[in-house]
């Protein structure tokens, strides 16, 4: 995937990963636009909606999101259908399908979802459904819960129609296969480790919707649960406000509730890029070994202004807005 063209040379030093999770990242991507930092947000011109933007350089993600909403359509439908994407490609590894397992080998997949009303739907550590963002609406709509986790939330899911399938490819099977002659579990900043897909949409009324998806950390500990699918730390809806998402080492954002921050820093008066900015910075107070990981954040307010920021550089996202699909860089902190 596009998206997995990541940093190389950034704060490397007492980390490793196996040669062939490593060689995933792909280097294909277009040289991404210029960074958004608040010097630029600043000159912006005002902003048009519709909009989406999703972390990572996921152009056909964006582009599907974006069809649904010059249909007239709403921002959760554009939202849903977006993510199914990248969930549906299996040469990803990250997202759906083709996801890199836990150590046992077993694929499991998060996701959440929330609407402009903050109705929210959440599923985490299932197995065998390729489109856990349809599962995680299926929870809002159609449940009086907003959570469902590992057996239960495959059940419920094929209770109402979705069909098993094993999702661990023959790649990402040998990439773990590679793993185990070490098992030595030290993930490097920005590979194919803490990859998520964060989606934020207004549609034509004005409305907010957002979605997360991912498989995870790879090789984590069986039952191990990020951010992803964390309401108020993956993902965050205020439609009065605006909305935010994360993505990178989700233990870090679970720890500082990252997203529903940002939220809460806009309803403050605070621009989504200075929002991103402060909850990075959050971070990198509470964690001096910040150099050793990777945290991004994505956002967007009612106006339909965006921002983004992360720690190390490399995390890039993607905005279809006026009729342009693009791939913008994304300022970081560690410049050193």
């Amino acid at each position: 995937m596009k998206r997995r063209k990541f940093i190389q040379n950034a704060s490397l030093s007492g980390l490793g990963v196996v040669a062939g999770a490593a060689a995933l990242a792909c280097n294909d991507a277009k040289k991404p636009s210029e960074a958004i930092t608040s010097a630029t947000v600043a000159t912006n011109n005002v902003p048009t909606k519709p909009l989406v933007i999703a972390t990572w350089n996921v152009p056909n993600a964006t582009a599907k999101a974006w069809e649904v909403l010059q249909e007239g359509k709403s921002a959760l439908d554009a939202i849903e259908q977006g993510c199914m994407i990248e969930e549906a490609n299996a040469e990803g590894q990250s997202v759906g399908i083709g996801g890199l397992p836990d150590r046992d080998g077993r694929v499991t997949l998060d996701a959440c979802i929330m609407n402009k009303g903050g109705d929210y739907g959440a599923v985490v550590c299932m197995q065998n459904i390729v489109h856990p963002i349809s599962v995680a609406r299926k929870v809002m709509q159609d449940t009086p819960h907003v959570l469902l986790a590992g057996t239960g939330a495959e059940q419920f899911a094929v209770s109402i129609g979705f069909k098993r399938e094993n999702l661990l490819t023959e790649a990402s099977r040998k990439a773990w296969e590679e793993w185990k002659k070490t098992s030595e579990y030290k993930p490097i900043i920005n590979i194919e480790n803490h990859d998520t897909i964060g989606m934020l949409a207004i549609d034509k009324n004005g409305d907010i919707s957002g979605g997360c998806t991912t498989s995870g950390l790879a090789y984590k500990m069986a039952g191990r649960v990020g951010d992803s699918a964390i309401i108020g730390s993956g993902l965050f809806i205020d439609n009065e406000v605006g909305g935010a998402t994360a993505t990178g080492l989700g233990e870090e954002v679970l720890k500082t509730v990252g997203s529903f921050l940002i939220v809460e820093l806009m309803r403050q008066g605070k621009s989504p890029q200075q929002a991103c900015e402060e909850a990075i910075g959050r971070i990198i107070k509470k964690s001096p070994d910040f150099k050793d990981f990777q945290v991004g954040y994505i956002a967007v307010n009612k106006k339909g202004e965006t921002g983004a920021y992360c720690i190390h550089e490399g995390f890039t996202m993607m905005r279809y807005q006026d009729n342009v699909n693009e791939n913008v860089a994304v300022d970081f902190y560690n410049k050193s």
